[in-house]
């Protein structure tokens, strides 16, 4: 299931499958051969389950804001995502496990968290998307990853034909994935966060946030502090959808930082010695995470960089590819993203690959 959402839609609402790019942040993406609402998690698998009956392909799309959706559109059934709402499900001294409905606008759920001083989502502020996407890639940003409170997720299994419970164990959590990403297996349903009651962030991790709160890394700030910090960095980045700005006509970042084994990177180092030290991160088992903008500004491609059709590069933030004009086509976006990809690659020797999930199209 892919992101929340470019333009709400309920069930009353008029749909028109020629119309998909009205689904996604990128404003790109052809028909659809048939459009469903649901509004909740029973409507979700029994839409799901008449498209399989009717022998179509199946996308659940809560919204469109990390997918990337060809011109040729998608020849099957799309189903749209509107469940809404949370309910806290067990407490357990200073911790709260809240369910929520895979259509629930992320942010919003992140807005209700701090008011009601439940800690543990503060930094991942400002997110476009929906809850039940979170887990599908392991959203993270500022410091915090949904893997680190996520319970458990309420998932339509296809093959089995039943819903089921994937603990968080079982959700196969890496950088930027999950098992959930590339199969089309698993829809959704429901995800359960483990929260901590506290009026004060978890410890600040990522030194641009500390930065920007005047603390030290490791500092815990009151969450209403971390949350409004972190919204303003993001939307100075272009990374907080706004209808008047066309640099957040995007899909966020568009490429994964990318995690090389410690060999390859010092190859890196090498290439880049006439540029200086490429920032980076140690990873697990002695790899080392590079920053994908850091690669993409040094060969070449900075901020605002023009693609075809009025595609660029946003002019706030450099991994962010964009609909410019508002009428370009996802061929011209996936021209700008294989330009990209190819000079990193020709200059670093270093091959990014892209966050959001591409239907119906491929750099």
């Amino acid at each position: 299931m892919s992101d929340v959402y470019a333009e709400p839609a309920t069930a009353g609402d008029p749909t028109d499958p020629a119309t998909l790019a009205r689904y996604t942040t990128l404003r790109l993406g052809g028909p659809a051969g048939r459009l469903e609402i649901a509004d909740d998690a029973a409507q979700i698998v029994l839409k799901v389950q008449e498209a399989e009956a009717r022998e179509q392909s199946v996308l659940v799309l809560a919204g469109g804001s990390n997918v990337v959706i060809g011109d040729q559109g998608f020849p099957g059934t799309v189903v749209l995502v509107r469940s809404r709402g949370f309910r806290v499900v067990a407490e357990n001294g200073d911790t709260v496990t809240v369910r929520v409905e895979a259509g629930e606008p992320w942010d919003d759920l992140v807005a209700a968290t701090v008011e009601r001083g439940w800690s543990g989502l503060e930094c991942l502020s400002g997110i476009p998307g929906s809850a039940g996407a979170t887990p599908i890639q392991n959203v993270g940003a500022y410091g915090q990853e949904v893997a680190e409170t996520i319970v458990a997720v309420e998932a339509y299994d296809r093959t089995r034909r039943e819903v089921v419970r994937i603990t968080a164990a079982d959700c196969g959590f890496v950088y930027r994935g999950s098992i959930f990403k590339y199969s089309d297996r698993w829809v959704v349903l429901t995800v359960d966060f483990r929260l901590t009651r506290s009026p004060r962030s978890g410890p600040v991790r990522y030194a641009e946030l500390a930065r920007a709160l005047g603390v030290e890394v490791g500092d815990r700030v009151p969450l209403a502090d971390a949350r409004a910090t972190v919204r303003r960095l993001r939307a100075g980045k272009g990374m907080v959808l706004d209808a008047a700005d066309p640099d957040t006509w995007s899909v966020g970042s568009f490429f994964t930082n990318p995690v090389l084994p410690a060999e390859v990177f010092e190859q890196v180092r090498e290439r880049a010695a006439d540029l200086g030290q490429p920032p980076n991160w140690p990873g697990a088992d002695g790899t080392v995470k590079v920053s994908a903008a850091w690669l993409i500004d040094k060969a070449g491609f900075g901020k605002g960089y023009a693609g075809p059709e009025g595609v660029a590069i946003s002019s706030k933030h450099t991994l962010a590819l964009t609909n410019r004009s508002g009428a370009a086509s996802t061929a011209a976006l996936v021209a700008l993203a294989r330009e990209i990809r190819d000079g990193v690659q020709s200059r670093f020797g270093v091959t990014l690959h892209p966050e959001p999930v591409l239907i119906n199209c491929t750099i």
